[in-house]
């Protein structure tokens, strides 16, 4: 028989088959039966900076079955519990039960317990997976911003407490000078910042008897050919600068625990105050954090860097001088003023991990639990980077550096847009304007540049007068009952 076959519209010509679909037409079809499901229009504010595709319901496993808090609906009550000021469990179920009553949907159990269910169910991989995503979409959309050619990522760490609880204290250990309940366990992170955009690009959590050094060596795959990594003093260590130039990496620190090096000693002098110098390799011992063969065999004998002293003009300062030590030893293309000013702008680092803390509430965390307080982390980060892209949009749409849009201001505006975002049969087009009215809010809080300001450092608003608790909760509690006891006696 000759070719008369005949085909029917939509089937594929070579094989009699439907056409089969593309990755763009699956994801689609993915995210339109997650939008019909989910009780939030915040995915679809932040497009494809959270992807989709994880949020989907699993085949096998805990979300697998149609609730009402499936995986999309979980994540995203966790990214608004975040959000809110209140960030009580509680306040996520009400709005999950508003949410619900203005869309004709059966209301949700007042109860905590089963939101509760569903957010330890939440993967930490599906976590931390959504959060390196955020981070890549905002290094994406850096375009050319850097410092002379360079991305600069900028490193520091700092401390969170928790609740007092057995599991807790077991993972970060409080203090040890502390009585046994009477602190908090303490947990330290370390955390790689892109300074042109503010991204949070890695962090690792460690107890806090753990220095930054081991915690900064754990995120070495952060760092690509070409960065420069920014650090305080607390990161000058001849292993940690001879690592990154092995990885093509130049390093900006302030000099530490060593002896500046006179001009007489330099192998050159550049400038003033700006000499090119040999540093020896330090003398091996167990507290180095690497092995003593990786000592003899690896390290080299000297390092060849740049050395910069930094004199303080400005009033406000604690310090009038301080040293720099670079591997950026060209001082034609790196001159020693524009290196101090890029040290002299590290102190976004403690910004940002103030926008995390303070703003969005991670300074004293809510879990009870060491895998939930991990969750909780995670999710703090992944609303920090969803806000600075809001943050970047706004500042590309009127031409503006980023940096000076106020973190606090865009949270606010999110937080009172955000029912706007949720109103039931909200279609595409008023979702875009709306969006795009939210970033335009966002662009006007601009926070005025106020070089040279400086503030007293002290505390005006005095503390509460209570005794502070010396001693486990149930031995205070027996010593006040025996005074009360002695006092009603006649």
């Amino acid at each position: 028989m000759e070719n008369s076959s005949y085909y029917l519209p939509g089937f594929h010509l070579a094989s009699l088959r439907k056409k089969p679909r593309s990755a763009r037409e699956k994801l689609a079809e993915e995210h339109a039966r997650i939008r019909h499901h989910s009780l939030s229009r915040l995915g679809d504010s932040f497009g494809s900076f959270i992807p989709v595709q994880e949020l989907g319901g699993d085949t096998s496993g805990a979300f697998s079955r149609r609730r009402v808090f499936s995986k999309e609906n979980t994540f995203w009550a966790f990214f608004s519990q975040v959000l809110d000021a209140d960030g009580g469990c509680q306040e996520a179920v009400r709005k999950v039960q508003a949410v619900s009553a203005s869309r004709a949907l059966p209301k949700p159990s007042t109860s905590t317990s089963a939101y509760c269910q569903a957010r330890s169910k939440l993967s930490t991989a599906t976590l931390e997976t959504l959060l390196s995503h955020t981070a890549n979409s905002l290094q994406q959309r850096r375009g050319d911003q850097c410092w002379n050619g360079h991305r600069v990522v900028v490193v520091d760490g700092t401390g969170l407490s928790m609740p007092d609880t057995p599991a807790n204290q077991a993972q970060w250990p409080q203090p040890a000078n502390q009585k046994p309940g009477c602190g908090f366990p303490q947990a330290r992170v370390c955390a790689c910042f892109c300074l042109h955009t503010g991204a949070l690009l890695s962090h690792r959590v460690g107890s806090r008897k753990n220095h930054e050094l081991p915690l900064l060596r754990q995120q070495w795959e952060t760092f690509k050919p070409g960065d420069i990594f920014l650090g305080d003093k607390g990161f000058c260590s001849f292993y940690d600068v001879w690592q990154f130039q092995q990885r093509q990496v130049d390093s900006v620190i302030t000099l530490a625990r060593r002896t500046p090096v006179e001009a007489a000693a330099a192998v050159q002098v550049l400038g003033p105050d700006d000499l090119l110098i040999q540093w020896p390799r330090p003398s091996w011992h167990k507290n180095l954090g690497y092995s003593k063969t990786q000592w003899q065999a690896m390290l080299p004998e000297y390092l060849s860097l740049r050395q910069i002293k930094v004199t303080v003009t400005e009033p406000g300062f604690r310090t009038q001088s301080f040293y720099l030590v670079t591997t950026l030893t060209d001082p034609v293309r790196y001159p020693a003023n524009e290196l101090a000013d890029l040290y002299y702008q590290r102190w976004d680092v403690e910004l940002f991990f103030r926008d995390i803390k303070t703003t969005l509430g991670m300074d004293i965390l809510r879990c009870r639990a060491p895998a939930m307080v991990t969750k909780e982390i995670l999710m703090h980060l992944i609303v920090y980077n969803a806000i600075r892209s809001l943050i970047f949009d706004a500042a590309r749409e009127i031409d503006h550096p980023s940096r000076r849009i106020s973190f606090k201001a865009s949270l606010q505006a999110l937080r009172q847009w955000e029912p706007l975002l949720n109103q039931p049969d909200l279609k595409d087009r008023e979702l875009r304007q709306r969006m795009a009215s939210l970033r335009a809010t966002i662009a006007d809080a601009i926070t005025p540049d106020r070089p040279g300001r400086q503030e007293p450092r002290c505390v005006k608003r005095r503390p509460k007068p209570f005794q502070l608790m010396n001693r486990p909760r149930h031995e205070m509690k027996e010593i006040q009952h025996r005074n009360r006891y002695r006092a009603e006696r006649p």
